[in-house]
């Protein structure tokens, strides 16, 4: 089976992906009509519940879900600004059509980094790091993060990597498989943007707010670590000020005070 030779291609290949690992067989070389699963072995649990479904009545929740987080997230983004969202949507009509077409996992993955930003830290964060353990794009949209989520991101982010640690045997058949398996131009990435809706929505200035509170902060200190090293050369106070000022940067970014 080619990639958009049957609708739900994508989500039929997560489907069977568990369906096959739950039978004792290998979902990154399925026999049959399936995509391979292309994720780290680890996530397999993650579609469990939604895999034990037949298949038409599973693929049925897939897009039912897909169209009403999609349609909930355009009502929020509506209300606020109208002639805005109308903009994004229209840009994004043939990604998010090609999203529903081949039920990638595209437009869960962009909602979760919506839902960051409304729930608690720790919720937050893990749900950050399920999108970027899924699909490398989400990683970037981490600066969209509320501060203390940035924080429990990336403890989550390194327990990712330590459950791929322990399956390493899987990861290297995931990475092989990802690497290895033909893709056409995945203009449905670009879905991972309505992600950041709600930090441009709620900010009257984003670009300005987003150099005040992230950019401008992580640039600054790196600037006071060269600062420090080149303290070390002129004095120990210069050197001790520096080292101070990048911790103080560095606790505003991750929200600690």
């Amino acid at each position: 089976m080619a990639r958009g030779e049957l609708a739900g291609a994508d989500a039929r290949a997560y489907w069977a992906g568990v369906r096959i690992w739950l039978a004792g067989g290998d979902p990154y070389h399925p026999s049959g009509p399936f995509l391979p699963y292309v994720y780290a072995p680890w996530l397999l649990p993650v579609f469990l519940p939604w895999a034990l479904l037949p298949w038409n009545v599973a693929w049925f929740a897939w897009r039912g879900m897909n169209v009403i987080l999609l349609l909930l997230s355009i009502d929020w983004a509506y209300r606020r600004r109208p002639l805005r969202t109308a903009m994004i949507v229209a840009l994004l009509a043939v990604p998010i059509t090609v999203t529903l077409d081949t039920g990638n996992v595209t437009l869960f993955l962009a909602m979760a980094v919506w839902a960051a930003q409304f729930t608690g830290p720790r919720l937050g964060g893990a749900l950050w790091a399920l999108a970027a353990s899924m699909k490398w794009f989400p990683a970037l949209l981490f600066i969209f993060l509320p501060p203390r989520a940035r924080l429990w991101g990336l403890a989550a982010g390194a327990l990712a990597i330590a459950f791929s640690l322990l399956t390493w045997p899987q990861t290297l058949a995931q990475i092989e498989t990802a690497v290895n398996f033909p893709r056409p131009l995945r203009i449905d990435y670009v879905l991972l943007l309505w992600g950041t809706v709600p930090w441009f929505w709620r900010h009257p200035r984003p670009l300005g707010d987003l150099e005040r509170r992230g950019l401008r902060e992580m640039g600054a200190a790196i600037g006071d670590a060269v600062a420090g090293v080149r303290g070390r050369w002129r004095g120990e106070d210069a050197a001790r000020a520096a080292r101070h000022s990048m911790a103080a940067r560095a606790r505003a970014f991750f929200g600690l005070g």
